[in-house]
């Protein structure tokens, strides 16, 4: 069998066998990857050229799906104020990007970006220790004899 990219057969297979916490984070991966983008559009000068308008448009829609796809996975049955301040932050997300990309406004972006690394933190932290409290103790230490 023979793969055509074996990159993005990777990424698939990652995707597949990802836990819920691990596919939250890899959204939220996803949207700093794509601000991060946005912000190299500008140029030195925190203008945006003309050349690159396009480009930041397409970033900035690319992070705003991803949070779409973030704010329809809460369970705001079961997710409580955690769920509600989630949305609250999603929409807060998506209107401050639409304005600073009105407004072609690099500060504004890097708020939202410094806002979602921290949110990306704490979702890689809240999924390692569910995947740790999943594995059973004795699976969790080292077994040097074989």
């Amino acid at each position: 069998m023979a793969f055509g990219n074996p990159y993005a057969a990777y990424q698939t297979t990652a995707v597949k066998t990802a836990s819920q916490g691990k596919l939250v984070v890899l959204l939220y991966q996803g949207v700093v990857r794509e601000l991060s983008a946005a912000q190299q559009c500008f140029d030195p000068s925190e203008k945006l050229p003309a050349t690159e308008i396009e480009a930041f448009g397409k970033h900035i829609m690319k992070a705003q799906e991803i949070i779409n796809e973030l704010q329809v996975s809460l369970d705001m049955d079961k997710g409580g104020q955690i769920a509600q301040n989630l949305m609250s932050l999603y929409v807060y997300f998506n209107k401050e990007l639409m304005n600073a990309s009105i407004n072609q406004d690099k500060t504004k972006l890097q708020q939202i970006l410094g806002m979602i690394k921290d949110l990306c933190s704490a979702w890689e932290a809240a999924s390692q220790n569910t995947a740790a409290d999943s594995v059973p103790q004795a699976q969790r230490t080292l077994n040097i004899t074989g």
